[in-house]
């Protein structure tokens, strides 16, 4: 039988489709007078055709923030971007430039080497630069240097012209209860110097810090702030000296350009002392008196600064009431008996139920329920700090975590049943109660 011949045709191989690189673009608005020419829609906009001028990449997401300096890596959005480089969603980010991106060289340097690491590049696009290139990290080391210069030089300008203003008895100050700043002086408001006087007077009538804000707060009256009243910000008021016409300037500073929190000027700073800057609202004599009775008042209830805790406890200025915004406080209840910890809206607690009807949360659970979140074996305030930003109680049984990459997990949790929660010392005290209270009743 004869053979067929087969004819094999040669077809043309199909063209491979290329791999999509996913992009992140990230932008940071330093000072929110900029925010208009650089606002999230513009900048959305801007990097989307961006992306689309190239066939082969795909826009992950814009991560921009707004109003923080470039010089802490505590930025939200940021570290959102962070984490989700960590978890494989980016393979290239673009970005304005190297100040745009961090004004820290090793915080820079830091989070460039860690993202090469993870097989991500970062694009400059004024430097027109890639982190990877043979001779990013060189180049991004100079420029980091020279942008964190300009910061620092930034800084010292600011430092130096409110220095002079210190100099010259000048109050560094916008706003408080009772004046208000014009045109470098102090002016008296009439009806908020009302409350000013109604506070100090209310102090030295043997009224509490607490029952003060409470009044204040069913009278419906409001702070400078606008927030709610509490026990601190009734005692911000009664001593500060300024209410006497007086002021003393710079009680608080920053360490340097890259710590953006004050602290209390213990002597580190020079302080100046103005006598008659501006009208009084309260006498010397009333205002020392209100010290004194402040004095005293710590002795009796042993607030005194040798028996306050020197280490804030483990939640401290984390978790914050949703019903009020106050930040929740550490108590003791019953701890003659039990000696059982608690966290509480300092409004509930100390105003009661009609002000803040916010619920106390035992810090064991709370514990508990926070290593359950960060999955972590055991818990201290320096883990606490680094992974979560926030604890919110929007409400009973109810806590809002919210991360420092800008991730939110709401947990639920209950309180443990009574016979759960005693231990055996509790036990062995609740049955010699009995006992005692049977051989009692039976004499």
């Amino acid at each position: 039988m004869p053979k067929k011949n087969i004819i094999i045709e040669k077809l043309p191989a199909m063209p491979k489709k290329p791999e999509l690189i996913r992009v992140a673009a990230y932008a940071r608005v330093s000072a929110d007078k900029d925010a208009a020419f650089h606002s999230l829609e513009a900048q959305t906009e801007y990097y989307e055709q961006c992306v689309s001028a190239h066939p082969d990449w795909q826009l992950v997401g814009i991560y921009s923030d707004n109003g923080i300096s470039g010089t802490t890596i505590n930025r939200p959005e940021f570290q959102r971007m962070l984490q989700d480089c960590w978890d494989g969603k980016i393979d290239l980010i673009i970005t304005k430039s190297i100040t745009r991106f961090a004004r820290n060289t090793v915080v820079l340097l830091e989070s460039v080497r860690e993202l090469k690491r993870l097989g991500v590049d970062v694009y400059f696009e004024k430097e027109n630069m890639h982190s990877i290139s043979p001779d990013g990290e060189l180049l991004l080391t100079l420029l980091a240097m020279y942008a964190e210069e300009e910061a620092r030089s930034a800084s010292e300008n600011q430092r130096w012209r409110i220095q002079k203003r210190f100099e010259n008895g000048e109050p560094w100050v916008g706003k408080m209860l009772g004046y208000r700043l014009k045109n470098g002086r102090l002016v008296i408001v009439p009806e908020e110097a009302e409350i000013v006087r109604q506070i100090f007077s209310g102090y030295l009538s043997g009224m509490g810090q607490y029952s003060i804000a409470k009044k204040l707060k069913l009278q419906g009256i409001s702070s400078a702030s606008g927030n709610i009243w509490s026990g601190a910000s009734i005692r911000r008021i009664l001593t500060n000296e300024k209410y006497t016409g007086n002021m003393i300037l710079q009680k608080t500073y920053r360490k340097d350009f890259r710590d953006k929190t004050y602290r209390k000027n213990r002597g580190e700073r020079c302080k100046y002392y103005v006598e008659n800057s501006h009208e009084a609202i309260i006498d010397q004599e009333a205002f020392d008196e209100v010290q004194e009775e402040m004095a005293r008042r710590a002795v009796k209830y042993n607030h005194t600064p040798e028996t306050v805790r020197s280490e804030p406890h483990l939640f401290c200025g984390i978790l914050q009431c949703g019903i009020c915004g106050c930040h929740y406080k550490h108590y003791r209840t019953n701890a003659k008996k039990y000696d059982k910890s608690v966290w509480a809206c300092p409004s509930y607690y100390a105003m009661g139920k009609d002000i803040c009807p916010a619920q106390q949360i035992p810090e064991d659970i709370l514990i508990e329920k926070t290593i359950d979140v960060l999955s972590v074996p055991a818990l201290n305030r320096e883990t606490l700090l680094k992974r979560v930003r926030q604890i919110i109680v929007p409400a009973h049984n109810r806590l809002r975590y919210i991360l420092q990459d800008g991730t939110e997990i709401e947990v639920v949790w209950q309180h443990r049943s009574r016979r759960e929660s005693w231990t055996p010392e509790m036990r062995e005290k609740a049955r010699q109660r009995a006992l005692a209270q049977h051989r009692k009743e039976e004499n």
